[in-house]
């Protein structure tokens, strides 16, 4: 999703579906594939973050002066951010589809969304690569920076991109003289595309990305909207059972018992800390593993999750009490 054919079949293609009522019975490929990739089930995060998205875009798109303010997505490993992400930059595209339908006549084609990964210790030529990669825009070796940025821009505003994701934003360190200088390159490519910039990295407010004169300048530009985990009570409410019941809403089980997982939330809830990509994994990996077609506390319990969430379940070994 890191080019724009790439980007471009995803948002067109439609996500998985539960079965609808009445529909033939699918056959085990197809069940196998479908609980490979499952749904997604629409939090309230990412209503929130699409909401907020959307608002900023209408803000920015008559700015001219000045850097139009940005979004930072952030929260702890596993906590779906990506996936919220990726569901908001589809909504965006198309809706941008539907408004603007293509002509065939058209010089250039809509790109309305760019997705970008920034770069394990990335320098800012490298990620202004990414920025090329992403629109195919012809890079050499040869090219400056500064060459390639202008490349970037020009495209970029040509082709009318109006929301760029970028992902893993944590990797930048503005403390090295890299880092700085890369996060000086965001910082004017915010300044020179007509496009509201969101990011999307892990535990962003304890990193050096808010630290010092920089980390003040974006500090200053973007919102934060924290993606957390799900408690198991709020309230009156228990946010973390209606997650579960609406995953086990989407099975495609032939033995499955209804109600079973949600009888289980406390202890699902313990085992993955209320992280919905641990628990997304650990139901996806369960509708595959053993072929009995439903899930149970057993066949959940033998699964290893991801080594976080394994070390946030494993009991405190207790000691015994000294001898006297």
């Amino acid at each position: 999703m890191t080019t724009w054919q790439g980007w471009r079949h995803f948002a067109a293609t439609p996500p998985p579906q539960p079965p609808a009522p009445g529909q033939p019975l699918r056959s085990t490929e197809e069940r196998l594939a479908y609980h490979s990739a499952f749904v997604t089930v629409r939090t309230p995060f990412i209503d929130t973050l699409t909401n907020s998205v959307r608002t900023l875009m209408i803000l920015g798109q008559h700015q001219q002066t000045t850097a139009r303010p940005s979004l930072i997505v952030t929260g702890p490993a596993a906590a779906g951010k990506t996936t919220a992400l990726l569901h908001t930059g589809r909504a965006c595209h198309l809706a941008h589809t539907r408004q603007h339908p293509p002509h065939g006549h058209s010089a250039h084609p809509q790109v309305p969304v760019a997705y970008v990964l920034v770069p394990p210790a990335a320098s800012a030529k490298t990620l202004a690569t990414e920025f090329a990669r992403y629109l195919a825009i012809p890079v050499t070796t040869r090219m400056t920076q500064a060459q390639i940025t202008d490349a970037v821009c020009h495209t970029y505003n040509q082709i009318g991109v109006r929301l760029i994701l970028i992902d893993e934003i944590h990797r930048l360190n503005p403390r090295t003289t890299t880092g700085a200088e890369t996060a000086d390159l965001l910082k004017d490519l915010t300044e020179r595309i007509r496009a509201t910039f969101v990011y999307a990295g892990i535990d962003v407010t304890t990193t050096a990305l808010f630290s010092g004169a920089r980390g003040a300048q974006l500090a200053g530009r973007a919102s934060l909207v924290e993606c957390g985990a799900f408690p198991a009570r709020l309230g009156k409410r228990e946010p973390f059972r209606e997650l579960i019941t609406g995953l086990e809403a989407a099975f495609d089980l032939q033995a499955h018992r209804p109600g079973t997982l949600p009888r289980l939330a406390p202890h699902l809830h313990q085992r993955t800390a209320g992280r919905i990509g641990s628990l997304t994994r650990l139901i996806r990996q369960a509708a595959i593993t053993d072929g009995t077609e439903r899930i149970t506390k057993t066949s959940l319990d033998a699964i290893r999750l991801d080594h976080q969430a394994e070390q946030h379940h494993r009991p405190t070994p207790t000691r015994p009490p000294p001898h006297r």
